[in-house]
């Protein structure tokens, strides 16, 4: 990548960081993203549109952006984590990144419902995430996720025989008091003289039974679910459940949009801000959650992700700034297939920790309140100070993304506390969460922020001019192919699109034609007008005349 196209908020490559904590600047990856330079393009198929003319100063630049993507910093894990995200990476050849974004998914599951952060006062934080990591199909998703979860199925398998003794009692006692308070009601109803103590009785052992509360089941993680069954999952395991899946199509399930043509969103909103939930439907007993608590660890397709902006409510109730995007570099076509597998120290070291964790929350009736350190707290500050100019609606380099980016704070303060627990867990984790800390999951955040940027971009969302300019130049190659003519002017263009309301006006299609323009596709023709008010005239590049 050029200089001049690396955004002047990144931290420059030539010079390092004046940050300590601030990682080295990677090297640009190669992504799905077209490269902005100039490649060689074949010359366009003879046609009435090729006229000759004045020779083109190269090829012209593809509409799309190409952005730093900063590794993920898999280095901030404590060792037992570390070793087995880089350990599943190298078996399974694929980046590090997905690893990385399911382990922290993991996380989530153990802690989610059962920590808080108390930041400041007024500021109490949940510390459920919702992950989502983009790869093309083949590049072996299924086996990590396996890899990550099967910790959690053994967790899950703990619980669950913890608790069976404690079912067994609760269901005979509930049977006992069923029948006892069955008996008592017929008894009052036999009585004609004085029934008044025996309805008394039979009153009492029936709400004592109703009393009787037979733990589920426990769960700890589904991997489809609909929006329905998702509040009920919830409701019955202490208002938390984790949607963990290899499958992107889970997404749609979750949200509704499978099933139904308008999305039932408010689970998959409040699941993550922690407001309550209350439903009542007819015919079945109302649900109730006061602070639930979804995790979400999804892998999908990039494909998929172009949609998703597109979804009635997706963007504007706010559930694309919920999530945490992973663009990761694809690795198929250089993987090494004789791979040594995950060693069985390192396996057996993970799946007993994240066990260990798990039980040991799994305890908390009510959830735990992690603070920060002044210095924690500092850190925190200055972030929050660096990204608040960057949303400026006009001049800042966010803008585009400001709803995702607004909650980057909140996002560092989640995986903060997951850090916390993950290192401290052993040793006393009701301590404060540090400044070290703190750097580490800002460093996380840092590299959210840049895939968070390169998924806009893909669903066309981060530079809206761009999203302009590849519509514009879409209309231009059929004006131009139609006309047989490699020109067009403002004029024909304002005609052809003012169906769009994006295009209602000279100053709404002024910028599309500047990034086109820019890029190469055109360029203002000589003028030839003898008279009258000529409008702007655009001659247009061979190349962009092709249809695909």
């Amino acid at each position: 990548m050029s200089a001049e196209h690396i955004p002047d908020w990144l931290p420059p490559l030539s010079e390092p960081p004046e940050d300590p904590w601030e990682p080295t600047p990677p090297t640009p990856i190669k992504t799905q993203h077209t490269p902005m330079h100039h490649e060689p393009m074949a010359p366009p198929a003879t046609s009435q549109a090729t006229t000759a003319g004045p020779v083109w100063d190269g090829a012209p630049v593809p509409l799309k952006t190409d952005r730093l993507l900063r590794p993920f910093p898999v280095d901030v894990f404590p060792g037992w984590l570390a070793d087995q995200v880089s350990a599943v990476a190298e078996a399974t050849q694929t980046p590090a990144d997905l690893a990385g974004s399911v382990a922290l998914a993991c996380l989530s599951t153990a802690a989610g419902g059962k920590v808080l952060v108390q930041v400041d006062r007024s500021w109490l934080e949940q510390v459920n995430l919702y992950t989502v990591t983009a790869l093309p199909p083949g590049s072996r998703k299924s086996p990590v996720f396996r890899a990550m979860t099967g910790a959690l199925t053994s967790a899950e398998q703990a619980l669950r025989e913890a608790t069976g003794e404690r079912r067994v009692e609760a269901e005979l006692a509930a049977r006992i008091a069923h029948a006892r308070a069955e008996q008592l009601a017929k008894k009052a109803e036999a009585l004609t003289v004085n029934p008044q103590e025996a309805l008394a009785d039979a009153t009492a052992a029936a709400k004592e039974a109703a009393g009787i509360v037979v733990p589920a089941l426990p769960q700890l993680m589904t991997d489809d679910v609909t929006p329905e069954a998702c509040v009920s999952l919830m409701a019955a395991h202490d208002g938390r459940i984790a949607v963990l899946s290899a499958e992107g199509d889970v997404f749609a399930t979750l949200t509704g949009t499978r099933y139904s043509a308008a999305p039932n969103l408010g689970v998959f909103l409040k699941g993550h801000a922690g407001d309550p939930i209350q439903v009542d439907r007819k015919g079945r007993e109302s649900e109730s959650i006061e602070r639930p608590a979804l995790t979400l660890g999804v892998t999908t397709q990039p494909g998929t992700l172009q949609g998703l902006a597109a979804q009635p409510g997706f963007r504007d109730r706010g559930v694309l700034a919920r999530i945490l995007y992973s663009l990761p570099t694809n690795t198929v076509g250089t993987r090494n297939n004789q791979a040594e597998p995950v060693p069985e120290p390192t396996e057996t070291t993970y799946r007993d920790a994240l066990r260990t964790l798990v039980l040991l929350l799994a305890d908390h009736d009510t959830p735990h309140h992690l603070d920060l350190t002044p210095d924690a707290r500092q850190i925190l500050l200055d972030f929050q100070d660096w990204i608040e100019p960057r949303l400026h609606p006009q001049t800042g380099q966010l803008a585009p993304i400001t709803d995702w980016a607004s909650k980057l704070a909140g996002a560092v303060v989640r995986i903060a506390a997951l850090l916390h627990l993950a290192h401290t867990f052993t040793t006393g984790y009701a301590t404060p969460i540090t400044a070290d800390t703190m750097h580490a999951a800002e460093r996380i955040g840092r590299y959210y922020l840049d895939h968070a940027l390169a998924v806009y971009d893909l669903m066309g969302r981060s530079h809206p001019d761009l999203d302009d300019a590849r519509e514009v130049l879409t209309w231009i190659t059929n004006h131009c192919n139609r006309t047989g003519r490699p020109t067009f002017t403002r004029r024909d263009a304002l005609n052809g699109l003012n169906g769009r309301t994006r295009f209602a006006t000279v100053a709404d299609l002024k910028p599309a034609l500047e990034v086109l323009t820019e890029h190469g596709h055109i360029r203002p023709a000589e003028s030839k007008s003898t008279g009258g008010r000529p409008s702007v005239a655009y001659d247009v590049h061979p190349a962009a005349l092709q249809t695909p």
